[in-house]
């Protein structure tokens, strides 16, 4: 099967240092890498806290899977990074807001990131 890769100028632009692409699609399986809360616009850092890191977050999954072709009722599975175990209550609540009533398995890991990133996210998507 052929790999497509998928590029969107509405999701955080991805320079060549990174060596990964916005994302994967073989078939009808969609995979996103992982994406922060920058302002695809801007490349910048979005302004507020961890709420608004996690709202600009899923933003940029959702315009990465709609390159692909997917939207958030395709996802199977997301992953969740956070910095800090003191957000999940917000982060629960963000997430649950954002991907409605049919949520998809998740899987939350505490780890570091880079400068002031709260939250980074990676979907997978299968097409219909």
């Amino acid at each position: 099967m052929e790999r497509i890769e998928i590029n969107t100028t509405a999701a955080p632009a991805v320079g060549p240092q990174f060596a990964l692409s916005q994302g994967v699609r073989i078939g009808n399986m969609l995979q996103t890498s992982g994406q922060v809360a920058q302002d695809p616009q801007t490349g910048q850092l979005v302004a507020g806290g961890f709420a608004e890191q996690m709202q600009q977050t899923l933003r940029n999954v959702v315009a990465v899977l709609e390159a692909g072709g997917a939207t958030l009722n395709d996802v199977l599975m997301m992953r969740v990074y956070v910095t800090d175990t003191a957000h999940l209550p917000e982060m629960n609540r963000v997430y649950s807001a954002f991907v409605g009533d049919v949520k998809p398995p998740r899987t939350t890991i505490c780890v570091g990131l880079p400068g002031d990133f709260l939250v980074e996210i990676e979907a997978l998507a299968v097409l219909k």
